[in-house]
Formats: C-alpha cells, sequence, structure tokens
C-alpha cells in the first residue's frame, strides 16, 4: 500500500480501544523516501488535536536537536509506534499514559508499511516503546543506547535513543539534551 492508502487504512483502525477517546489518528509524515525515519511512542496532546506528530513540546525540543545536529527535520520521516494518544483526564488536562503491549501490536502492521514504503536507511527509534516495537519487548535503550543494529527483515540499519519527552523531564536537563544531540550526530554520520 502507498502512504496515503495506509494512512487511510490507519485511520478507520479499531484493532484497540485507543481510537474510541483519541481526537484523530496520527499517522507519519515527511518525505515518502527519506533516509532517516525517526519512530516515537504515541502522539502527545498537542499532536492529538493537530493532527501532526512532533509538533508539542518533545517536537520543539527535537526540532532543535535536529538544527544542532545539523539535520534537517524537512527529510526526516517522522511517525511513532502508536498512532493515537493514550491519556487519562485530570481536570481539565490530558495526561499521557504509556501504551501498553497490546495497543504497540495493534498499530504494528501500519509501522511496517510504513517502513516498507519509506525503506529508510536508518531508523532512530526515540524512546523504549518504539525500540520495543521494531527490536522487541526484551530491548532496553539503558543497554543498547546508540549502538547502531540491523533492523531485522529490513535493509535498514537501526539505533535507539531516548525520547525527546525524557530530556524534557530530565533532572539536569542541559546533560540529557547534549547527549540527545550527541546520539543524533552519531547516528547521522552512519550514513
Amino acid at each position: 500500500m502507498s502512504l496515503a492508502q495506509l494512512r487511510d487504512a490507519a485511520c478507520a483502525c479499531h484493532n484497540c480501544d485507543l481510537y474510541k477517546d483519541a481526537t484523530q489518528t496520527v499517522f507519519g509524515t515527511g518525505p515518502a523516501h527519506a533516509r532517516v525515519m525517526m519512530v516515537g511512542e504515541q502522539p502527545g496532546d498537542q499532536e492529538d488535536r493537530a493532527g501532526e506528530p512532533f509538533v508539542g513540546p518533545a517536537g520543539k525540543l527535537l526540532d532543535r536537536a535536529m538544527a544542532e545536529a545539523g539535520i534537517d527535520r524537512s527529510t526526516v520521516y517522522l511517525t511513532n509506534a502508536v498512532k493515537h494518544f493514550k491519556f487519562t483526564e485530570r481536570g481539565k488536562r490530558r495526561i499521557h499514559k504509556t501504551p501498553g503491549r497490546t495497543e504497540v501490536v495493534a498499530c504494528h502492521p501500519w509501522l511496517l508499511g510504513e517502513l516498507a514504503e519509506v525503506e529508510p536507511e536508518l531508523v532512530v527509534c526515540l524512546g523504549a516503546v518504539a525500540a520495543k516495537a521494531l527490536l522487541g519487548p526484551s530491548f532496553r535503550v539503558t543497554q543498547h543506547r546508540g549502538e547502531l543494529l540491523d533492523l531485522p527483515d529490513a535493509t535498514a540499519r537501526i539505533t535507539a535513543t531516548v525520547h525527546p519527552s525524557a530530556v524534557l523531564r530530565a533532572e539536569n536537563r542541559d546533560e540529557a539534551y547534549r547527549e540527545f544531540v550527541d546520539d543524533l550526530v552519531t547516528a547521522w554520520s552512519t550514513l
């Protein structure tokens, strides 16, 4: 299927219950044949409302980090392992909840379809959920951060780093940010 056909199919997906409360499906965006694909966990509140990945606070940090690493965002395909926002309500706020394995598995066909259609040379997993979606549930970012691996059943190479939201929550944000930028520089240098 083309990316447009995959997007349409994902928008009609009811393989888990997340579609019931989310505003919309947030599918990947970027060049159809990008050399690099970055995969996050799931859309956040602002992404859910806008219908675009990485437009909220974590996306703004990612933009800044990519610019510092010499990566032009317009050349990267950005997506998430899970296509709907999972949250809990606290008053008027919608607070992120980590998607479970069931939700990751339900969205897996869409992520695999994006990989097959884009055919990136490099996949950068942003956070544990994304890494586990592509490398299996036993993968640990803390043990393999920055390692360059072969993506199973694909010609792409894959690496994992922290999610930009983890940088925002870090005790020492400046250090966490520098390490994140270093990870992106290292990943980009493999092309």
